[in-house]
């Protein structure tokens, strides 16, 4: 069996409102064991002998299921995440700053957003990482109005990216 952490997109905080209890009973039903949200924003760390494509399928399929709206979710093994976290290329703890990372499923998304960091303003930093991630930081209340904040909300990116804050990370991995 091999522990995931899986990322759903968009949960809690683009209009789709799902409690995490109830998101963890879809997804023991669709068969995973050990199943455990972390916080509010579909972070969900679970068990499957199945490899992290398929616990993809599954998931997303469950949910699809169980909740009527149209699930994104990316899956990594907890130590690719911590090895992820760990490579994080920025001072992580900046005062006045929030420090990200974007998980990318597809590697032309992933190349298109890493070439974002060549027009990005001063006060925004972006990397490209390993394992199909992007590293970025950005002064707090200024997400959404940075060079990725603003790309990521195109219909287009949904299906293959999640964001997620490196202090969430740290919870996921404790």
């Amino acid at each position: 069996m091999t522990r995931y952490a899986a990322f759903l997109r968009g949960v809690n905080v683009g209009g789709v409102n799902l409690k995490m209890a109830d998101v963890a009973d879809a997804l023991s039903g669709a068969g995973f064991t050990d199943v455990r949200t972390v916080l509010a924003t579909g972070n969900v760390l679970l068990q499957s002998s199945a490899r992290s494509a398929t616990v993809r399928t599954n998931a997303e399929a469950a949910l699809r299921a169980r909740f009527g709206y149209q699930a994104w979710v990316l899956v990594y093994d907890i130590d690719t995440v911590r090895e992820i976290v760990d490579a994080y290329p920025f001072e992580p703890e900046v005062d006045g700053y929030q420090s990200y990372v974007t998980f990318v499923a597809d590697g032309a998304v992933l190349d298109e957003l890493a070439a974002l960091g060549e027009g990005a303003g001063p006060d925004e930093k972006i990397s490209r990482g390993p394992l199909g991630v992007l590293y970025w930081q950005v002064p707090k209340g200024a997400t959404l109005d940075s060079t990725i904040g603003k790309t990521m909300g195109e219909p287009r990116y949904k299906s293959s990216t999640t964001t997620r804050n490196l202090r969430t990370l740290h919870k996921v991995l404790r």
